[in-house]
């Protein structure tokens, strides 16, 4: 008798690297599919884990030969979502018949963002979400929708990981005001494990569900406590708006702050929180505090 099979579409991703931790261990094979097999670690010899490269271009779509088509009916994709449609003849061909997929909380915080890339981002997440139910629909496909607030982790992250290593190079942090607005960050693994349980849950069926983190902090005290988690007392730097401005427009010059906007400087005193209930019901969601472990 066969092993159940998972298909995982962005292995190599941030949280794709948990992702395969968690499964590897579980009595199921992986076909793991990467555009960037440069990315793919010597750590991942695991016996059940099969790469595959999934080539870019809707006209190639990663198909599999003839000689090695086999059925792999559930699947995670950890793909930016909108990549998605030009999957489904992959999908279809493998024989989906149910699949998980991670969006993101930013189709409900970007909409009105006065950043057109910002804008265009929740449009796209948007759009890639209800292509994906529609397809879903059409051919009897199981599915459920991740949306993660924002992901932290392992210092690979583009939110905390970049606060903290303007830390580290400037030895302060500026603020906007009193930098009131809350958050509720969410570890890298518990946004894994939210994706492991989806797949598995058989209450998770053609829903979305938000995920967050266990803690709501506001914007200065999220910063706080990055800054005590490197073993540093906080210094901040109260900044009103016209200098702020002029600040993103250096710290653009610089790779590791060049997706900076100050859009996302604007939005330290805006609450951007959510509930993770359905999540907890349905996934047995159980986040962690944020910052609170020695890997975090």
């Amino acid at each position: 008798m066969h092993k159940p099979e998972i298909g995982i579409i962005g292995a190599t991703s941030f949280v794709g690297e948990c992702l395969l931790a968690r499964l590897a261990g579980l009595d199921v094979d992986i076909t793991a599919f990467s555009r960037k097999p440069q990315e793919i670690s010597n750590d991942w010899h695991a016996s059940n884990v099969n790469w595959r490269v999934l080539k870019a271009g809707a006209d190639s779509s990663a198909m599999p030969h003839l000689d090695e088509r086999r059925t792999i009916e559930s699947w995670i994709s950890l793909a930016p979502i909108w990549i998605l449609p030009e999957l489904f003849p992959m999908l279809e061909a493998y024989g989906v018949r149910r699949i998980v997929a991670l969006s993101s909380t930013s189709r409900f915080t970007k909409t009105t963002s006065r950043d057109a890339s910002e804008q265009a981002l929740a449009g796209h997440l948007i759009k890639g979400e209800e292509s994906l139910k529609t397809w879903a629909e059409k051919q009897g496909v199981e599915w459920a929708i991740i949306q993660p607030t924002m992901i932290y982790g392992h210092g690979k992250d583009r939110n905390i990981a970049r606060i903290a290593r303007f830390i580290e190079r400037f030895g302060f942090f500026p603020l906007l005001g009193k930098a009131s607005g809350k958050r509720q960050p969410v570890h890298v693994e518990d946004v894994a494990d939210a994706c492991c349980s989806a797949l598995f849950s058989e209450r998770a069926l053609n829903r979305s569900y938000i995920v967050s983190g266990k803690e709501q902090l506001t914007y200065r005290a999220m910063v706080e406590r990055i800054f005590l988690s490197m073993g540093k007392s906080p210094v901040f730097l109260p900044l009103p708006l016209t200098v702020f401005q002029y600040a993103v427009l250096f710290l653009r010059i610089l790779p590791r702050f060049k997706s900076l906007t100050v859009e996302m400087v604007s939005r330290m005193n805006q609450d951007m929180i959510f509930d993770h209930e359905e999540a907890a019901q349905d996934l047995k969601f159980k986040p962690r505090a944020f910052l609170t472990g020695e890997n975090d």
